[in-house]
């Protein structure tokens, strides 16, 4: 008697979508099944592994390099892959969602690289998750041109040899896709998205002289590293492309993955591209982990914290060494900078600030570094240009002068900064505008001239939770309470309903989002991720 069939994937509680058949094939949802089978339970048992790590630091308020591990970082002799052609030179990086406009805006953009975001600049709707897929391909089948009926304007992609290289961002391991589902379970969101994409261009990429490349965020541990690694192994040999076609930059935006950079390059050594230093994800992960380490653990206002701190320089010191090392990328973090097209000294200001942030990065060894619009392109680089000259990377400065002790990453209290008034409005305000956007289906919203996405809510909610608990006590002689939260929260939202009238402010979901703000903001049991209760009101 043969076995019974595998079952198929569901697509559950989801409106029909145009050209959705082209993505959803038969052939790659039983690929996106298989990944299921094969490696949901172990991404399961990593997710209870963090919050028994968490509980640990809890207890202890430190961190250490691991000491079962020490022997991967002693032994010289290992390096990643070398870099494919199309990923030599990643002087400049362009950020930004998959939907038809960026996608082609971003392509064109000058920059070398485009991270096609799935992740925290995409709200996850069923239209996202899809369409944005149907982009991409469309994108490399050169179809995508468009015409947009709101400004008549018309979008087309210049020329193969000045479009940027793409790499594509799944969702973190965290997150669910709820409209997939095998056996009434759901799949994980980052199985999806790396599954559709690589099922349906992973060919198609090496055929154009590229390859399938991809950004890993949210990663925890070393472990998560060689989940993906094997993910990609066994996807490779299920399509019947050669080994070590996959390239995976990994974001070092949690503390934990601070502490195993050399490791989790190791174990995604064959398929290792580089390391990226983020910022705001960084930054609420600390407050994350360190909640209740007391005083010394509690951060400034979020713009007070730049890369310039002590406790962010060695982070972004030791990312340096530790990937030109390692043979890999460093890539620098994001100039989110929306140009005023009203304003023209507040572009000069802010460009100043730009190039600086640029020129630091170049001069302190990184490869490349990010941008959120294409107007900062030639200014990141200018920067790079000036350093690297005709060479793509300077991965051969070894940077050899970096010491780095493990209490140098968490000493938060070297800053002079504190919490103010003026810190707690302005996380309130961005997050309210944030989630708003984010629950109308956007994850890319420009707010006060920044482009934001979503780990700039979760460091503005983090913080009011972590001021709040740390019973702060603001510049002004207020404290900081869920009282005073409730109520400078209730003043934005009367603010802002004042700014864009009645009829706008009802049709939006504003109210929803001053809720949710408040909700993990002020609940007693900090949420991990904000987009977990967020996710729940996405419809």
């Amino acid at each position: 008697m043969s076995a019974p069939a595998p079952s198929t994937l569901a697509i559950v509680d989801a409106e029909p979508l145009p050209r959705q058949e082209e993505v959803l094939t038969d052939a790659a949802l039983a690929f996106v099944a298989e990944l299921h089978r094969q490696f949901t339970p172990r991404r399961n048992e990593l997710l209870a592994r963090r919050g028994e790590r968490r509980a640990e630091i809890a207890r202890t308020s430190t961190l250490d390099f691991l000491p079962e591990t020490a022997a991967v970082r002693a032994d010289d002799s290992w390096k990643v892959a070398p870099a494919p052609a199309a990923l030599s030179d990643r002087r400049v990086e362009i950020t930004g969602p998959t939907d038809r406009k960026m996608t082609i805006n971003a392509l064109n953009s000058g920059a070398k690289v485009w991270l096609a975001d799935f992740e925290d600049a995409s709200a996850p709707t069923w239209e996202n998750v899809v369409l944005g897929q149907l982009n991409l391909t469309d994108a490399y089948e050169r179809r995508i041109d468009f015409t947009d009926p709101k400004s008549g304007k018309s979008y087309a992609l210049k020329a193969a040899d000045e479009l940027a290289t793409v790499v594509m961002r799944p969702r973190g391991w965290h997150l669910e896709e709820r409209h997939l589902q095998l056996d009434g379970v759901s799949v994980p969101g980052a199985l999806v998205d790396f599954g559709l994409y690589f099922f349906h261009n992973a060919q198609r990429l090496i055929d154009l002289g590229k390859g399938p490349y991809f950004y890993l965020p949210k990663t925890e541990s070393h472990l998560e590293a060689r989940l993906w690694n094997d993910i990609f192994v066994f996807a490779q040999d299920y399509v019947g492309v050669p080994q070590g076609t996959v390239r995976a930059t990994v974001l070092i935006e949690t503390i934990t993955a601070a502490y195993e950079m050399e490791e989790i390059l190791y174990e995604l050594r064959d398929h290792a591209s580089g390391l990226n230093a983020g910022r705001w994800d960084y930054l609420f992960s600390i407050v994350k982990n360190f909640r209740d380490g007391g005083a010394k653990f509690v951060l400034p206002d979020r713009n007070a914290v730049t890369m310039t701190a002590p406790f962010m320089r060695a982070y972004t010191e030791l990312l340096v060494r530790t990937c030109h090392k390692r043979g890999a990328h460093a890539i620098g973090g994001m100039a989110a900078f929306i140009p005023s097209r009203r304003d023209a000294e507040v572009n000069k200001v802010a460009f100043e600030k730009v190039k600086a942030d640029k020129d630091r990065e170049a001069a302190d060894g990184f490869d490349g570094s990010w941008v959120a619009h294409p107007d900062l392109v030639p200014i990141a680089l200018a920067s790079f240009d000036a350093v690297l000259g005709e060479k793509p990377n300077q991965k051969d400065r070894l940077r050899k002068d970096v010491s780095v002790a493990a209490g140098d990453l968490i000493a938060i209290d070297t800053l002079d900064a504190k919490p103010t008034y003026d810190g707690l409005r302005n996380a309130v305000a961005v997050g309210i505008r944030y989630i708003e956007a984010w629950l109308r289906g956007l994850g890319a919203v420009a707010i006060f001239n920044l482009m934001e996405d979503a780990a700039t809510a979760e460091i503005s909610r983090s913080q009011i939770w972590q001021w709040i608990n740390a019973d702060v006590v603001f510049e002004n002689g207020e404290h900081a309470t869920a009282e005073l939260a409730r109520k400078v929260a209730a003043e934005e939202l009367a603010a802002i309903r004042e700014e864009i009238g009645e009829e706008t402010f009802t049709a939006g979901k504003w109210q929803q989002a001053h809720d949710l703000l408040l909700q993990v903001s002020l609940d007693q049991d900090y949420a991990d991720f904000l987009t977990l209760p967020a996710y729940e009101q996405l419809r």
